[in-house]
């Protein structure tokens, strides 16, 4: 039996490093493509790319255009051997940070991971989520190893909105839920083998930290404050979820998020872990999870102002065709709807959302 754990070579987290960063960047390389939207340039990026051309960095910025696509990975490929690139320096979001690493293994280049924000488990994975140039979800690229680099300040993530800190809440809390379930399955991980000790402890600890600091951490960013809760809990969506759902599995929630890419209008507008975190929820109705257990998450899910319901989602009128639609997409073969410990029809993941939906809708209505 395979066991393997992957993390990246360097993980630093602390109040700006972005712009004391410039030892962990010439270790890497002196050539860099920035790659970063242009939102994130206005906000930090355009001082970042100065900061590394006074420090002796000869830099290339590329604008992402929002999509991690094949198309969009091509696109800064061919800049990339242009410029000569020795390493792929990504800043921002998990699209730009997913793009970021599969450009890094197309160009044979080192690659550093700067989130901007604490809103997903991409960065230290060596692993990217693919979506077509239209957003649907596409497919998972694996790579050799994890990013080179994956450094976070606290300070920028302080000033992000509260809303994508408390995305990456929900992403991170499907990390135990769906290590568990692929536990109890003696099934693989992300890494294409069985669980190791450490990452199974690794996401017992991410849960345990977020319940205990979220709330904190939220209220926090509101304030644009670096608490100790919010160290805690960047950590946990970084770091902790990160190698917690490579080296423990993902299952359901996250194969229910990827069915959700196959509808079309105002559900795109949510984030990743807004649709995770409804993910979650429906994998614990999968399970048959008793009450007290469901209500753990739903609270929490709840206080966070997380997606509970179909209105949430902006799914108001979903239709039952629309519904079997995720049920379909979530079961495919190349989702990890494929690694719960039974087998799931798009019959009964159509039957599980609907399940939570009502559940929430009438939980809420007796808080009235």
């Amino acid at each position: 039996m395979t066991r393997i754990f992957g993390s990246p070579s360097t993980y630093v987290q602390r109040i700006d490093v972005l712009f004391n960063s410039i030892d962990h960047i010439t270790a890497l390389g002196h050539r860099a493509i920035v790659l970063a939207d242009s939102i994130v340039f206005g906000i930090v990026g355009d001082k970042y790319v100065d900061y590394l051309t006074d420090n002796g960095v000869t830099v290339k910025k590329v604008e992402f255009n929002g999509e991690a696509s094949t198309t969009e990975i091509k696109r800064v490929v061919k800049i990339g051997e242009e410029f000569g690139a020795d390493v792929i320096l990504g800043l921002g979001g998990g699209k730009t940070l997913d793009s970021a690493k599969a450009i890094g293994d197309d160009l044979k280049i080192k690659v550093g991971i700067l989130p901007t924000l604490a809103s997903t488990d991409a960065p230290c994975s060596r692993l990217s989520v693919l979506y077509t140039d239209d957003g649907a979800f596409s497919k998972y690229r694996f790579y050799a190893k994890n990013p080179d680099l994956v450094l976070i300040d606290t300070k920028i993530v302080a000033g992000a909105p509260v809303r994508l800190l408390a995305s990456g809440i929900a992403d991170a809390l499907a990390t135990n839920v769906e290590a568990q379930a692929v536990a109890k399955g003696h099934n693989d991980t992300m890494l294409g083998a069985k669980q190791t000790a450490v990452g199974a402890a690794i996401g017992e600890k991410c849960e345990e930290t977020l319940f205990k600091y979220g709330l904190e951490a939220v209220t926090s960013v509101k304030n644009h404050v670096v608490s100790k809760a919010l160290d805690n809990v960047v950590e946990a969506n970084t770091l902790m979820s990160g190698l917690g759902f490579e080296s423990g599995g993902l299952a359901a929630a996250h194969a229910i998020h990827d069915g959700l890419t196959a509808l079309n209008g105002p559900v795109h507008e949510m984030t990743h872990g807004e649709k995770v975190a409804f993910g979650t929820l429906t994998q614990l109705f999968l399970e048959g999870a008793d009450r007290d257990r469901f209500e753990k998450y739903l609270k929490f899910d709840l206080e966070l102002g997380l997606p509970t319901t179909f209105a949430d989602l902006k799914l108001a009128d979903v239709s039952d065709e629309d519904l079997m639609k995720v049920g379909q997409q979530a079961t495919s073969p190349e989702d990890t709807m494929k690694q719960m410990p039974f087998e799931v029809t798009p019959y009964d993941v159509v039957q599980a959302m609907k399940g939570v939906d009502a559940y929430s809708r009438d939980f809420q209505a007796k808080l009235k």
